[in-house]
């Protein structure tokens, strides 16, 4: 079974720094990208930052400056959050397209955290 559990969200105050992991567990072959998204109540869900194996980086416009991803070895990865504003307010989802081993042999797929919440707010 594979997992992806997200870790350090909670409230900060507007110009705030918060630092987000993922860690992905389970019977993983490979895993090629990995990224941040977010929902805020009423909206769809959103690209945050996305990152690749070989270090390639893709960031929103909204974030650019402000935000920076990284990956902590094969399985983890981390976004740095600062100047933070009301509006970054979401719960933020890490995802990773991996390759993992199944009973029936190697598989791809996408996954999903359960979700952290981000607020800001004085």
């Amino acid at each position: 079974q594979v997992q992806l559990v997200e870790s350090g969200g909670g409230l900060v105050q507007p110009g705030g720094s918060l630092r987000l992991s993922c860690a992905a567990s389970g019977r993983i072959f490979s895993i090629n990208d990995m990224g941040w998204y977010r929902q805020a109540p009423g909206k769809q869900r959103e690209l945050v930052a996305t990152i690749t194996s070989g270090g390639s980086i893709n960031y929103a416009d909204s974030v650019k400056g402000r935000f920076t991803i990284s990956r902590n070895g094969v399985k983890n990865t981390v976004l740095q959050m600062t100047s933070l504003k009301p509006e970054d307010t979401a719960v933020y989802y890490c995802n990773a397209y991996l390759t993992y081993y199944s009973d029936i042999g190697v598989r791809s797929s996408d996954y999903w955290g359960q979700g952290t919440q981000v607020t800001v707010s004085s």
